[in-house]
């Protein structure tokens, strides 16, 4: 049985990241992916094949609250749902790691604060290639540095719809994106700014995905290995129960069993948990590092909406995912309490439109919506509720117990915004809020605090019951804020492995 000084499981975001810091090292690293590599072919930019065909998306199902079955909008592959991302990676502003008042509840405190994170952060920006401007962003917290590349322009249509939105006292700003762009010298490039950046795979390496940004670079040290299509299926414990010594895993329908010196779980968050439920043992008979009976509560996906914003005016912009406004990320003169982000999605096409629509709209309607629209993407914090929670049911199928809240305050932000979008021209609208189904924003599952009685993990996201394991997801959030998680899991990722190193030597 090989032995390892580390074992990774999970190389998306956090896993990947983790094996990018320590590669330097010369540890021995083994990285466990239960996907393989997604294919680059035809199909990662057809929209066919993305939206009504599902291609890439796992195919298995997870329960809801009243057990019904679902598929869920995730991907396991090496780099994690990276792969398909709008790879929008923003900072959490400061007041997000406070205690911060909603209209459904309170936004509970960090133990840590955003100067623990700050340089972490600029270091995440440069691995990941970030396009931004210092200094717009009317909610930007302190950066110790600039970004690492000047934002992507806005095309004439999104300017104009940016210009229109800034006379009306608004206050856009160019999105944070990690793409591979040389923006003055765009035909020496490898990102082209095509139309299929979010949320398909890019065919030609130019997003900057944790495969790319991480897990690639990580794999050209020798002493660092990848097994993908290794589904881990049980952490084992010594028999004190406080030390992982190995993991059983399938690889091709056999059981292999490696052991190591140190465990780092990274499977996302919803996955992250089933796995320690599943590893329950008679040291551990409520599931793995669960004394606290916190493993799978807490469970934090955003609410979620998409505006399909129609005008007169066509838009024929490609690549639409550049512009954004926090002017009512917080309580303002319109709302007591804060409503959330505004951001571009990609540009719509009929395919996703379909998906989109409450019922069946001729496809030449759906055709003509996607030439015209202007696509939108509002987000908002959900709270942190111990009864939103993951549990494994008999036969090991995931169940997600999840009701969201802090709706009204969500719903609220739609209506308004469509407003402002009718000062300007747009008439029509398609408002979708998404399902239980989208657990792309997925955290909160093991959260990280100093109290074993109420936390999962310490503030180094090592588990408070096993000594020589760490989850470094989205797990450990205590709470989110509404901006993406990415950027947060990837600078934390990279604060961890820096205690890591510390500690293997």
């Amino acid at each position: 049985m090989n032995h390892y000084d580390v074992i990774i499981i999970g190389a998306g975001a956090g896993g990947g990241t983790v094996a990018y810091s320590l590669a330097p090292t010369g540890k021995k690293i083994l990285i466990l992916e239960r996907g393989g590599y997604l294919p680059k072919e035809d199909d990662n930019w057809n929209p066919d094949a993305i939206f009504q065909g599902r291609k890439y998306q796992v195919q298995e199902k997870w329960l809801d609250r009243d057990n019904e079955s679902f598929k869920p909008q995730a991907f396991y592959n090496v780099g994690g749902n990276t792969k398909v991302y709008g790879a929008a990676l923003q900072r959490m502003r400061e007041a997000d790691f406070g205690e911060v008042k909603h209209q459904g509840g309170v936004s509970p405190a960090w133990e840590l604060n955003y100067q623990n994170l700050e340089p972490y952060y600029t270091r995440a920006e440069s691995i990941f290639k970030i396009h931004g401007n210092k200094g717009e962003d009317i909610t930007e917290p302190s950066m110790s540095a600039e970004y690492p590349f000047p934002a992507m322009p806005h095309e004439p249509r999104l300017q104009e719809v940016s210009d229109n939105l800034e006379e009306l006292g608004l206050h856009p700003h160019h999105l944070t994106l990690a793409v591979d762009r040389n923006v003055e010298d765009p035909e020496n490039s490898p990102c082209i700014r095509c139309a299929t950046c979010d949320p398909y795979p890019c065919k030609i390496d130019a997003k900057m995905d944790a495969q790319k940004a991480c897990v690639d670079p990580a794999l050209e040290y020798d002493n660092v290995e990848l097994k993908i299509n290794a589904k881990v299926n049980k952490l084992i414990t010594d028999e004190s129960g406080k030390k992982i010594t190995s993991v059983k895993v399938e690889i091709n329908g056999e059981i292999e069993e490696y052991t190591a010196d140190t465990f780092i779980l990274s499977a996302g968050s919803i996955n992250s948990a089933a796995l320690l439920l599943k590893s329950k043992s008679e040291q551990h008979p409520n599931g793995l590092a669960n004394s606290s009976s916190m493993v799978g509560r807490n469970l934090m996906l955003h609410n979620h909406s998409a505006i399909v914003a129609i005008a007169d005016k066509p838009n024929h912009t490609a690549f639409q995912k550049t512009l954004g406004f926090n002017d009512f990320y917080f309580a303002n003169s319109e709302s007591e309490y804060p409503l959330g982000q505004i951001q571009m999605t990609g540009k719509s096409k009929w395919n996703r439109l379909d998906i989109f629509s409450p019922g069946s709209i001729p496809k030449p309607t759906l055709e003509y919506m996607a030439e015209h629209a202007v696509d939108w993407w509002l987000t908002s914090e959900d709270l942190p509720d111990p009864n939103n929670r993951v549990t494994i049911t008999e036969e090991g199928q995931i169940k997600v117990d999840f009701t969201p809240n802090n709706v009204k305050t969500h719903q609220d932000f739609v209506s308004m915004w469509q407003g402002y979008l009718r000062q300007i021209g747009f008439f029509m609208f398609m408002v979708t809020q998404v399902p239980l189904s989208a657990v792309w924003h997925q955290v909160g599952t093991c959260k990280f605090g100093s109290d074993p009685k109420t936390n999962v993990l310490d503030l180094n996201c090592r588990t408070h019951d096993v000594e020589n394991l760490y989850v470094v997801d989205g797990s450990f959030f205590p709470s989110m804020g509404a901006v993406n998680p990415t950027l947060t899991i990837i600078a934390n990722a990279l604060r961890v492995s820096d205690r890591l190193k510390d500690k293997i030597g």
